[in-house]
């Protein structure tokens, strides 16, 4: 179903709920915030996965560039062709979050895709990845992009599931990132 938000048709609406798992958008207040939150969250998880090397995650994402990065999410991922979605459980908690912005006119990069531990394996990553993907479809891209870290197994295993493929960097990442990186793509149909 589509809404109408700032003039603009989200297809990923205000609030839509599925298995007990709300999806909100996150541009401003309490759902910005929670989303802000969750990021931390993720650089935490982050840097306490083994395998993860600790220089090259905080020479990737230094805390003060990292926080600084938060609070221009709503300018990144602004409407019209990007989004912020808040994952939320039945009680009000926020359990994950993910979002979209342009690299070009044809191709959306879809970001930041955290789970809260409490709600790993309720296909939260699921449901917020195929609303990004949808939103992008609806935008007009041509395809969506994606990176994950070679220790997120169960990320890995979505975006296959999801009809993403394997491919190698869509823009400049630091030598010292690339062997801890995978990249994917989806195509996406015209909704002409």
């Amino acid at each position: 179903m589509t809404t109408q938000n700032d003039a603009v048709h989200i297809v990923a609406p205000r609030s839509t709920s599925t298995g007990g798992i709300t999806l909100h958008t996150a541009h401003s207040g309490d759902n910005l915030a929670a989303v802000q939150q969750l990021c931390r969250d993720y650089r935490t998880f982050l840097l306490d996965l083994p395998g993860v090397s600790v220089e090259v995650t905080s020479m990737f994402r230094p805390l003060s560039r990292f926080d600084a990065l938060l609070d221009t999410l709503p300018t990144l991922h602004a409407r019209p062709t990007g989004t912020i979605l808040l994952a939320r459980d039945t009680g009000g908690t926020a359990v994950g979050c993910g979002m979209s912005h342009p690299l070009d006119p044809n191709t959306c990069e879809i970001k930041r895709v955290f789970v809260s531990p409490s709600a790993r394996g309720k296909r939260v990553a699921e449901q917020l990845c195929q609303a990004l993907v949808d939103q992008a479809q609806a935008d007009g891209f041509a395809r969506v992009v994606l990176d994950t870290h070679t220790e997120l197994h169960a990320a890995q295993a979505l975006y296959l599931r999801m009809g993403f493929t394997a491919r190698g960097p869509y823009q400049p990442i630091p030598d010292a990132v690339l062997p801890e990186l995978l990249f994917f793509e989806k195509p996406l149909p015209s909704m002409a």
